[in-house]
């Protein structure tokens, strides 16, 4: 039977940061446009963080389906986690463990929904087709890295904004862009180690259609493009000038920009897949506290 750390694996459990820092950042940023609601925040995080579970469980319930997570080299970023190929858990457990998350995510967007109205719908529906829709279309069509950029990336920051009042200020659009090119790179980085196995089992992402240099240079391109996004936000003063300091996360770049121009046919070093991660989650975590903080200075 399975026991917690192997269903701790599958729900790759240390990735789940990402879904509270979007929510932090949705949240604030509506805050800063003039509506907050702390318990809808809270079922907005509980939401979100049970369908990154489901997508993450689906996903993994899939790779071992089509045999890619039996060929994978896996890294503490990539590849998967490796507790179906060793036997931890059953594919059909996986099955049923990532559908209870999906319900519960489900179950939590009924209830926001009857606060807020029929405009959560379309969002609602998206995030259905990128959690049910991600391993078996999505990432077999080439947009994969687009799905999961708006899926784990801008629309939560506009749903969580949303279902404050029903409504999205500005501050919440200029935070959901850097999110959506920050997770559309988080994918696209983690794609690279797994290029082999991804080709072998079917998969159509960016690195196996453009080549590694090309895709490399998309990935700099997205990351390059999110401070300016930031600083173009509060040049439009749409957030305030202390949201700059969400800039500064964007050093830690140094270490997969130097890969991706000299090196992108080779393997991404940990250290470069690490401060990749590292630098999306401060990046949403200093933005969400430089509108926090704003609305008390």
């Amino acid at each position: 039977m399975a026991n917690i750390k192997a269903f701790a694996g599958i729900a790759r459990v240390p990735f789940l940061l990402l879904p509270v820092t979007l929510v932090a950042s949705g949240a604030a940023a509506a805050a800063y446009d003039g509506a907050f609601d702390l318990s809808r925040t809270v079922v907005a995080l509980i939401g979100l963080v049970a369908l990154h579970i489901a997508v993450n469980v689906l996903n993994e319930w899939g790779d071992m389906r089509t045999g890619i997570d039996l060929h994978t080299e896996r890294t503490p970023f990539s590849g998967g986690s490796g507790t179906l190929p060793s036997g931890a858990v059953s594919t059909r457990t996986a099955l049923v463990f990532g559908l209870m998350w999906a319900a519960i995510g489900l179950v939590t967007g009924i209830w926001l929904l009857a606060k807020v109205g029929w405009a959560l719908v379309p969002i609602m529906v998206l995030g259905a087709v990128f959690v049910l829709g991600y391993t078996d279309l999505l990432a077999r069509s080439g947009i994969g890295e687009v799905a999961a950029g708006l899926g784990l990336g801008g629309l939560p920051v506009i749903g969580t904004a949303l279902v404050q009042d029903g409504t999205v200020g500005p501050a919440a659009v200029a935070a959901a862009v850097p999110a959506t090119l920050m997770t559309f790179n988080l994918l696209l980085l983690n794609e690279f180690p797994d290029e082999q196995a991804d080709r072998a089992g079917g998969r159509k992402n960016l690195v196996i259609m453009l080549g590694r240099p090309k895709a490399a240079a998309v990935y700099s391109v997205a990351a390059l493009m999110t401070p300016s996004a930031i600083v173009g936000g509060v040049i439009a003063a749409i957030l305030p000038p202390l949201s700059l300091a969400a800039v500064l996360p964007s050093f830690l770049l140094v270490k997969p920009l130097r890969w991706a121009y000299t090196n992108s046919r080779e393997s991404v070093p940990i250290p470069a897949l690490g401060a990749n991660v590292m630098w999306i989650l401060l990046t949403n975590l200093v933005l969400a506290v430089s509108l926090g903080i704003h609305l008390v200075l």
